[in-house]
């Protein structure tokens, strides 16, 4: 009997803490502030369970409330994580002033993206100091195949990986999307023999951006640089003109992190 009431106190504790993850999940940067009723409706959880978890991830401060209206919102303390874990990224120490030296050179904006949970995770930004620029979007999610720096992400992933990617749909997000398996194939393939690749118009309507590989010592590529702006500015014969640039730079960081370019590796030849 006492095994039993063990085992199911386990796994209220489990629940909890599973409950509490979810919880925390359920802002973003379009809802970075939530009450307790729409946090229960989003969690299909009763209010009281959701409050119970909200006062305790607030105590420990990884919520905070805002005391004019109730609603909750991401603590201090999940910054403090998350700084933590991108200080022992190491390839965004290494990349850095790489990236900062391709926003001055260009005067556009710069970012540093990986690919996590089959979406690009964009954990670094330079902006560009033009009024018109590109926004920061460190911390937002995309689509893979639709970016430039999913693009270069995909194009070295396993087959495997890739097929499965593409088995769980690519929905369009401007017309120019590329939408179609074989399409999509034909581009990364394209990527791999060129170490770049090019987002014309295909996440962002006016918006067009290069992007190259970041490479480890074993040759597994972990992150993209891009070079982003607007149309106006980045006329396709414009963007193709940085791609000496950003390629190098990107080498530079890969060497950085012990990779060794070789003319025998079949993912580092160019058309």
């Amino acid at each position: 009997m006492e095994r039993k009431l063990n085992s199911a106190k386990s796994r209220t504790r489990l629940s909890s803490v599973a409950n509490s993850l979810r919880l925390i999940k359920a802002f973003s940067e379009d809802e970075y502030e939530i009450g307790i009723s729409d946090l229960a409706k989003r969690l299909g959880l009763a209010k009281s369970t959701v409050h119970r978890l909200a006062s305790t991830l607030l105590e420990e401060g990884i919520l905070e409330q805002n005391p004019a209206d109730g609603k909750y919102h991401p603590g201090l303390a999940l910054f403090e994580l998350g700084a933590m874990v991108r200080r022992k990224m190491d390839f965004t120490m290494e990349a850095r002033p790489f990236l900062r030296a391709l926003m001055e050179k260009t005067g556009e904006t710069v970012h540093l993206a990986i690919l996590d949970h089959d979406s690009i995770l964009y954990i670094i930004t330079h902006e560009s100091k033009q009024a018109l620029r590109m926004g920061s979007k460190v911390g937002t999610r995309v689509p893979a195949h639709s970016t430039a720096v999913g693009k270069t992400l995909l194009a070295f992933q396993p087959d495997e990986e890739i097929d499965r990617i593409i088995a769980r749909g690519l929905p369009a997000s401007t017309p120019n999307t590329i939408v179609d398996a074989k399409a999509l194939r034909r581009e990364l393939a394209a990527v791999r023999a060129r170490d770049y690749a090019l987002d014309d118009e295909e996440s962002e309507i006016g918006l067009r951006s290069i992007a190259a590989p970041i490479r480890v010592y074993s040759g597994n590529v972990v992150a993209a640089i891009s070079i982003a702006g607007p149309v106006h500015r980045m006329a396709r014969k414009s963007l193709l003109g940085w791609s000496r640039e950003l390629v190098d730079a990107a080498e530079a960081v890969s060497q950085r992190l012990g990779w060794q370019p070789s003319r025998a590796d079949p993912l580092h030849k160019r058309a």
